[in-house]
Parts: structure tokens; C-alpha cells; sequence
């Protein structure tokens, strides 16, 4: 997966959405808008309507997890990835040690 740059500041992400969606009924669809607005501020308008479609999952206007709580999954994730990993060389001392112990134990 490729990481890429945010080459628009959140300002301006959150107003060409807010210029989208006041601005729609202007056009004959969302699209139109989107394409308009798009050429205005200089992204591609692919880029416009995913930002218009995060904006509506955030505020609930449209089904999906929300970035906060995408965010808190990823964090979730990796905190269990890590307690698993702890959890996995906890498991493998206590078997070394009580090895150890009967090797004693039987000398």
C-alpha cells in the first residue's frame, strides 16, 4: 500500500465539500458539481467526491465507520497485535522455566 502526501490542507478539503454540497442543486447532479468545484480548486474530481463521501460518513448521512472511529480500530488492532505478541513470549519463558525447574529438579 502506497502512502500518499496530503497535498490539500484540511481547510481546504472541508470547504470545496461545504462548496459541494451547497452547490449541487446548482448543477443537474453531484457529479456536475463535483467536476466544477474540482477544476476550481485544482484536485482531480475523484478526489473531490471521496472527500464528499468521508464528509458525509462522518456526519452520518451516509452508512460506513467514521474516521474517528476507523482510527480507534487501527489503534485497538494494534495494541491486541501487541498483547498477543507479550502474551506468546510470556508463554514461551514459562515453558523454558519450568523446564529448567524439572531439569533441576531431576539432577
Amino acid at each position: 500500500m502506497s502512502k500518499t502526501t496530503n497535498e490539500y490542507s484540511a481547510e481546504v478539503r472541508e470547504r470545496a465539500v461545504r462548496m459541494v454540497l451547497d452547490h449541487e442543486g446548482q448543477h443537474h447532479s453531484r457529479w456536475a458539481a463535483i467536476v466544477s468545484i474540482s477544476a476550481k480548486i485544482g484536485c482531480a474530481a475523484q478526489t473531490l467526491n471521496e472527500w464528499v463521501k468521508k464528509a458525509e460518513v462522518d456526519s452520518g448521512r451516509r452508512a460506513g465507520i467514521p474516521a474517528e472511529m476507523g482510527e480507534r480500530l487501527k489503534a485497538l488492532e494494534r495494541e491486541n497485535r501487541e498483547l498477543r505478541q507479550a502474551n506468546e513470549i510470556l508463554r514461551k519463558a514459562s515453558a523454558y522455566f519450568a523446564m529448567a525447574e524439572l531439569d533441576r529438579r531431576s539432577k
